[in-house]
């Protein structure tokens, strides 16, 4: 139990400085373009902060597979979302932003209610299968409401000032969307490995994770970073625990004060996440040799 625990807490820890490190390489690189794929994650990975930072990613991804081996999901989930918190950490002791009272509220306040998500959050029916027509609704809306998302903050001026943190809501949503196929793979895995690959969910995953990966790569890019990287996993978490409801099954909570603790759990989330899109600095020493977008009027 502890070892998984353990695991766990470095997985935040982990996750969290991989965000931080692809952005640091993620500001340098020329913008994504969605037109040209290719040629825009060439010049991601060719700057070594954000190649760090993507095999820090997969680290991350390999200590949750054995955080979940050795401890349950919902202690799991606990532990690597309220490690939330390490983002604010980081972010100032090793990468130079300084973030407001407003900031650390935020991010104390979303990482303990994305805690209390996991902790009170029930275990699937025993024997039950995972619901086809629940995951066809989960992904199939997700999916077509974070296109549309992207497509809005690329191509409507209104939105433009906030592009970042749109295109990072969009980003944790695909994310959540692979994770959710991911896991219901699992469960076509027992038919065999080959059943598993041909099934049409193992694309879905590939899918929202590529689409993932270069919105990802462009919010970081528009910022601000501290508040793109949080809503990023937020939004990512959210959906994760709404698929686990719909589709896997998962009790909304035991008894009324069980579904009351998670109701108020999720609305301290959404507190959260809205108190931190505030401005940020960054250190003149930490900024040198980035690129710095000019400032945007907000009139």
């Amino acid at each position: 139990m502890g070892l998984g625990v353990g695991l766990a807490l470095l997985c935040a820890l982990v996750t969290n400085a991989s965000f931080l490190l692809r952005h640091r390489g993620a500001v340098v690189a020329a913008p994504v373009d969605g037109r040209h794929p290719i040629r825009s994650a060439r010049s991601l990975f060719a700057s070594k902060w954000w190649t760090i930072g993507w095999a820090a990613a997969v680290a991350a991804w390999l200590l949750h597979v054995g955080a979940i081996s050795l401890v349950p999901l919902s202690v799991a989930q606990a532990v690597i979302s309220g490690g939330l918190v390490f983002l604010a950490v980081l972010a100032e002791r090793f990468f130079g932003f300084r973030l407001g009272r407003r900031q650390w509220i935020g991010l104390a306040i979303t990482a303990a209610g994305l805690a209390v998500l996991g902790v009170t959050g029930g275990r699937g029916a025993r024997g039950a299968h995972p619901s086809t027509v629940g995951l066809i609704g989960l992904e199939g809306s997700v999916f077509a409401i974070s296109l549309v998302v992207v497509v809005c903050w690329l191509r409507v001026p209104r939105v433009r000032a906030a592009q970042g943190v749109g295109l990072g809501v969009a980003a944790g949503a695909l994310f959540g969307v692979s994770d959710v196929s991911l896991k219901f793979l699992t469960h076509v895995a027992g038919d065999g490995v080959l059943a598993a690959f041909a099934s049409p969910w193992a694309f879905m995953a590939l899918a929202a994770s590529v689409l993932a990966f270069f919105t990802s790569a462009r919010s970081l890019q528009l910022g601000p970073a501290l508040a793109v990287i949080a809503l990023t996993s937020v939004s990512a978490n959210l959906i994760a625990i709404f698929g686990g409801i719909l589709i896997f099954h998962d009790s909304i909570g035991t008894g009324g004060a069980g579904i009351a603790a998670r109701v108020l759990a999720f609305c301290l989330v959404l507190a959260g996440a809205a108190a931190m899109p505030a401005p940020i600095r960054v250190h003149a020493r930490h900024a040198r040799g980035r690129r710095v977008e000019p400032a945007r009027s907000t009139a």
